[in-house]
């Protein structure tokens, strides 16, 4: 019986014929692949963390929050802060005397208020006339410029071209007239030195 059965078995197995066997031949020019071991790094062992009490890392973010709201303020205090200048202040003697400065309001009627209302428009239909008045006459002048420059090109270009070109003489222009103040007679004008007295704000 047990020889029966392992012949059962082998009779399962088919034999063939063996297949060619393909031999790589192909040539690898790269250098071999080799294991390696990587340089070992020892780390530093790890510190061990202080256990703080929360009431007081509160009452550290506590101060630092304070110390912030603090500088802003500061800062939000100051931003609109201007520096002085004394040629514009007000001296105290006139800051006492402002009740006797100050002048009363004056209270005007109905006639003087329509008075100046119809003086007032009468005076803006004066300049607007005088501002027709002197736009007119611009135009008529360069409209008689054109004229005169378009007969002297129909008699000569030479002259014409010679007319429309710019007096480079004229350019420099420099005038002298009238100032705003009369000269003051025997006056000894400064050299020019003079010494800065003005105080310097540092932010």
């Amino acid at each position: 019986m047990f020889s029966l059965s392992i012949l059962k078995q082998f009779s399962r197995l088919s034999l063939s014929t063996p297949k060619a066997i393909a031999i790589n031949r192909n040539i690898f020019t790269a250098p071999a692949l080799q294991f390696k071991v990587t340089e070992q790094l020892c780390a530093e062992p790890l510190k061990k963390k202080k256990k703080m009490d929360p009431a007081i890392i509160k009452a550290r973010e506590d101060r630092r929050r304070k110390k912030l709201e603090k500088q802003i303020r500061r800062l939000e205090k100051n931003a609109r802060q201007l520096k002085p200048i004394e040629e514009l202040e007000i001296p105290l003697n006139v800051v006492d005397e402002i009740g006797k400065r100050k002048r009363p309001e004056v209270k005007l009627s109905e006639q003087e208020v329509e008075a100046r209302a119809l003086l007032q428009k009468e005076w803006s239909r004066y300049k607007r006339a005088e501002y027709m008045a002197n736009v007119a006459q611009i135009d008529r002048i360069m409209a008689a410029q054109k004229r005169a420059l378009d007969m002297l090109y129909e008699e000569s270009e030479d002259l014409y071209n010679e007319a429309v070109m710019p007096d480079l003489k004229l350019i420099p222009y420099s005038i002298k007239g009238p100032v705003a103040t009369p000269p003051i007679k025997n006056y000894d004008s400064p050299d020019g030195e003079y010494i800065d007295v003005s105080k310097k704000w540092i932010n």
